[in-house]
């Protein structure tokens, strides 16, 4: 098997990217719906008891619902979805369809059930220390039993999802994320408005309103469901060749988002133990460093996981190591200067978008220090998203889990090392070096298992970017000294001030890209003024 030449990028970066930007403007709509949602809990109630209480709640099933609907059971589904698709007929592809949707609302459904039973135990075993705030785990329980059907809504809307992207629609299902901002905001807002008044807390609105996005995200997909041909039939059949395989693929990388799971109880029980607001403040940092994540590592993990396993189908793997390759290339370019951006603006981007209302000048100087930490691992985590549909379009899934234990072993050693002096600032930084490491992990296997991708190419496209940033950076950080008092005043002025950066930057960084020719990017450009002359 001969390497593909190191020269041009893959043929399919033009689809990945078409496909890519339609989902990465619809989770750009969702990301700032998210933001608008952390705003409004931002201003209602701070960063402390609350809003500790809900972000350890919405937690519980949150971590059962990365387990089943961004994880193992959409990454399962696609694969064998996708080869029913190229090698079956519509009549075996939608009974396999309905037979998974059935089966895993059946499971969930019970799963659910026990969660709400047993959710007073799971706050205690995720939060001990809240039981030294009078009342505080009481409502942290509560808060868990009314968002725990959230589960069930999310996990069949990404077998939907699956479904919609191995057909060709991407723009519909990542809108759906959208629509579950939308109905948690203005659900939440309203019932949270309304609560008191019948001596409820206000943010039991809120955990009702999130229950309302999770099942507006279902079913704002099911008209498009239908447009590409599905039926929906009774069928349950456990013993289905394509089920069991969905499953068998599910196991490995099941235990292996459990180590990510293990990463997130480590972090939540440690950041319980810290001051009162610690949980907070990196939930809200968390919540913006998931921006660039979500456009760059989730639209390209979503653009490419059909073009991967229909290559893989075909055993093309010279084209599948061109795609990745290009993906990866692609994630850097966005990922590394938003890397950049967001050490450097940290504080004035948390300031503009949260401090009002209940969000004080100590929680943005907090939040900035957590965000600056996560940013460090932002290009790991991006390129990791685009990496693990790789190991599943070879059918080879054990060393994502593998890879994900490692992180668990430097999640914790950092953390123990740092959390007495760093604190929670500690706890996203243990984050990053996971990522990190399992980032270097991942790409030794692939290398290795794909008997070697272009890696000149791939550290020459990367040298490109390194230094398109570095010039970014430089005029960015000249930049805000002049603009200091911009960033400290009113919030137009902020807004302001902030605009200049950003536009600076982002001009600056884009001719460095176009001057120092990186092919990805001329060759996006090159289209872009194709179509522009054609219009």
């Amino acid at each position: 098997m001969t390497t593909p030449p190191s020269t041009t990028p893959s043929g399919s970066t033009g689809r990945i990217a078409r496909s890519a930007g339609a989902v990465s403007i619809a989770v750009m709509c969702s990301r700032v719906l998210g933001l608008i949602r952390e705003q409004v809990f931002a201003g209602l109630f701070g960063a402390g008891y609350a809003y500790d209480a809900f972000v350890v709640a919405f937690r519980i099933p949150n971590l059962l619902r990365d387990l089943f609907a961004e994880g193992a059971l959409s990454a399962a589904f696609v694969t064998v979805f996708s080869e029913y698709t190229t090698k079956r007929g519509p009549e075996d592809t939608w009974r396999l369809a309905s037979n998974v949707l059935l089966f895993f609302a059946i499971v969930i459904s019970v799963l659910t059930l026990v969660g709400i039973y047993l959710a007073n135990p799971l706050v205690n075993l995720l939060a001990p220390d809240f039981q030294l705030t009078p009342g505080k785990s009481e409502l942290t329980v509560k808060l868990t039993q009314i968002m725990f059907p959230f589960l069930l809504f999310v996990s069949l809307g990404a077998v939907v999802m699956g479904i919609l992207n191995t057909k060709g629609k991407f723009f519909v299902p990542a809108m759906s994320s959208a629509f579950f901002n939308l109905g948690s905001i203005v659900g939440g807002l309203s019932l949270a408005w309304l609560f008191p008044r019948f001596g409820q807390p206000a943010i039991a609105g809120m955990a009702w309103g999130t229950l309302m996005g999770g099942a507006l995200q279902l079913l704002m997909q099911l008209p498009t469901l239908r447009q590409v041909g599905f039926r929906f039939r009774w069928t349950c059949n456990p013993a289905d060749p394509g089920l069991r395989r969905i499953l068998l693929l599910m196991l490995p990388a099941t235990i292996g988002l459990s180590a990510t799971q293990i990463n997130i109880f480590v972090n939540t029980n440690f950041a319980a133990g810290c001051v009162e607001g610690s949980v907070s403040w990196l939930n809200y940092a968390f919540r913006l460093v998931q921006l660039p994540i979500g456009v760059f590592g989730v639209a390209l993990s979503i653009a490419i996981m059909p073009i991967l396993a229909r290559q893989a189908a075909q055993k093309d793997i010279d084209s599948l190591k061109q795609t990745f390759t290009s993906s990866l290339v692609l994630v850097f370019s966005l990922a590394v200067p938003a890397t950049a951006g967001l050490i450097l603006l940290a504080e004035p981007i948390i300031r503009l978008i949260f401090e009002r209302g209940a969000f004080t000048a100590l929680d943005t100087l907090q939040t900035a220090q957590a965000l600056t930490y996560y940013a460090v691992g932002l290009f790991a985590y991006s390129a990791i998203k685009v990496m693990v549909p790789v190991f599943y379009a070879i059918g080879n899934t054990r060393f994502p889990v593998i890879g994900s234990f490692l992180g668990v072993g430097a999640n914790i050693l950092t953390i123990t090392l740092v959390i007495d002096s760093l604190q929670h600032r500690g706890i996203a930084l243990s984050t990053s070096c996971a990522m990190i490491l399992n980032f270097f992990f991942l790409g030794t296997v692939l290398y290795r298992k794909l008997a070697g991708f272009p890696l000149g190419y791939l550290l020459r496209g990367v040298l490109k970017i390194l230094t398109a940033t570095v010039a970014m950076s430089g005029a960015l950080w000249g930049l805000q000294g002049w603009l200091g008092a911009w960033l400290g005043g009113p919030v137009w002025w902020q807004v302001a001030g902030l605009a200049v950066l950003i536009g600076v930057g982002v001009g600056i960084y884009v001719l460095g890209l176009q001057l120092l020719r990186l092919p990805e990017f001329t060759l996006l450009t090159g289209k872009l003024v194709q179509r522009f002359r054609r219009s």
